[in-house]
């Protein structure tokens, strides 16, 4: 979200130098700035605010690898100073971008990066990847913010996006996070961080709403273009090309919700400024992974109606591609046609989901029965308040003919749990057990990012010691392997993580 607390000038005290020009090396990234093309009417040109003394909190070495960035420069000064906002990088072209939408349902009017900086575009051996500073100060769309991000937000998103990718669930994702000691007041002094994120794009389905409640053609059309031409091209061929992106746009959608539920994911913020405009998991705020499974989980602690509550999410979705749809409609034209291009979450949605369930279930081929096998598993899991991650890598042992069974240790109610047992060891009987293992170890993760350990991470991160961020992360982009030497991330919560608190402050 974008940030919304008074500007204290007394804490606040801008760094006692400005932003200068990086000086350039073999090494430094290739820009092409693509979305900077569409014009000043889409953002303002802007420097990061520069903090005092940065640090390195975490380098994210693998991603780096796949962008293409040399090791020697990626741990250098300059890349020090370029990700904390210090120095800009040649060739990048800095900007803050604006759009509009919706808060909580209510209409809020423009929105806008009001503590993200868009570096710009580069050449990686994946494609263009833009990168961007989360916390490189005010913008003219921050609201009355700072423009700032605390270390123990930046933390949460760096390993949130990487956990997600190692989840294989569509995301954004982190480069690195630096820090400096420089205050910045929220419910409390907190210090700066500014974590340096990726994506192909960020794009939000706001950007769209923006110009619909505005002005609409012909921006509107020339961010509807700039989209189907850089990552929709398959859209341009139909009869109605901008009928075709709301379609697509509605697909993957539905394929990140039913990622999300099937991973026991909360995301706690789902604004239309919140949604990605290619299907990515975006903006890491007030997240969760479930510990008990409680489908009315609320995990924002601001989202004091349960908005946002983990069962409501695809419905959510749903309302905000409802929202895309209204401000496409300049360029549809028709409303039936753009209610016709929206129907395909309603079928995508419930599809996905089922096939990711049947993966869990370690069951390879669909059965007619399977979608009341699904829906009763998850009614069991209710019920009994399991553990969800838990149940599901203890489910990948489970054999029919076992005796003492970790997973039945799950339940209070035993007799339910026999029940269910019986009935899903008649539908995996015939399904080879290698196979079923295999597809169950490969879906099923043995670590996810619970609360409690990327609290236990910031607590640690507070005193400089950074090694408990490096830990999580190593497990984290590998969910699915043993890591036996970090069993312990791996087991229940502690009784002091039902009382952690997370809200839109960061």
């Amino acid at each position: 979200m974008t940030a919304s607390h008074p500007l204290d000038s007394g804490v606040l005290a801008p760094a006692p130098f400005s932003p200068h020009l990086g000086v350039a090396a073999a090494s430094d990234p290739v820009w092409r700035n693509r979305f900077a093309s569409l014009g000043d009417r889409f953002y303002t040109r802007l420097q990061a605010q520069p903090l005092p003394d940065p640090i390195w909190v975490s380098r994210n070495r693998a991603l780096a690898r796949e962008l293409g960035l040399e090791e020697p420069w990626f741990a250098s000064q300059l890349a020090l100073d370029a990700f904390t906002g210090n120095v800009r990088l040649p060739g990048s072209d800095p900007l803050a971008s604006v759009y509009s939408g919706p808060q909580f349902g209510q209409w809020a009017g423009q929105l806008g990066d009001g503590r993200a900086l868009l570096l710009g575009e580069i050449e990686t051996p994946v494609g263009g990847i833009e990168l961007q500073l989360k916390g490189a100060g005010r913008t003219p769309y921050s609201r009355m913010g700072d423009g700032r991000a605390v270390l123990r937000s930046s933390i949460r998103e760096y390993l949130c996006s990487e956990a997600m990718h190692g989840l294989g669930i569509p995301t954004t994702r982190a480069l690195c996070i630096t820090a400096s000691d420089a205050p910045v007041r929220r419910e409390e002094i907190e210090t700066a961080a500014v974590v340096t994120r990726t994506a192909p794009s960020f794009i939000r389905f706001g950007h769209f709403e923006h110009f619909s409640y505005t002005d609409p053609p012909p921006e509107l059309k020339a961010r509807a273009d700039f989209v189907i031409d850089s990552f929709y091209a398959e859209c341009r061929a139909a009869a109605d090309p901008y009928a075709a992106l709301l379609q697509a746009v509605s697909e993957r959608t539905a394929h990140l919700m039913a990622a999300w539920q099937a991973a026991g994911f909360c995301h706690g913020v789902m604004n239309t400024d919140n949604m990605s405009i290619l299907g990515l998991t975006l903006d890491y705020g007030p997240f969760q992974f479930l510990d008990a499974f409680v489908p009315g989980h609320i995990c924002n602690h601001s989202d004091s109606e349960g908005r946002y509550a983990y069962n409501r999410q695809p419905n959510m979705a749903y309302w905000n591609l409802f929202c895309l749809g209204q401000a496409l409609l300049p360029l549809i034209g028709d409303q039936e046609r753009a209610l016709a291009a929206l129907e395909s979450y309603k079928t995508v949605f419930p599809a996905a989901l089922q096939t990711r369930m049947r993966a869990k279930l370690g069951l390879p081929d669909a059965h007619p029965e399977d979608q009341a096998l699904i829906e009763d598993t998850f009614k069991l899991l209710a019920r009994n308040r399991v553990d969800y991650p838990i149940f599901w890598r203890r489910l990948c042992a489970f054999t029919p003919q076992s005796g003492h069974d970790p997973v039945r240790d799950l339940f209070f109610d035993r007799q339910s749990f026999d029940a269910w047992a019986l009935r899903y060891s008649e539908r995996i009987t015939p399904v080879n057990r290698s196979i079923r293992a295999d597809l169950m170890l490969r879906t099923n993760p043995k670590y996810v990012l619970r609360n409690h350990l990327g609290e236990q991470a910031i607590r640690a991160a507070k005193l400089k010691d950074f090694s408990s961020v490096e830990s999580l992360l190593q497990v984290l982009q590998a969910p699915f392997d043993a890591h036996t030497d970090h069993d312990e991330l791996a087991g229940f919560p502690p009784d002091w993580a039902a009382g952690i608190e997370i809200s839109c402050s960061s």
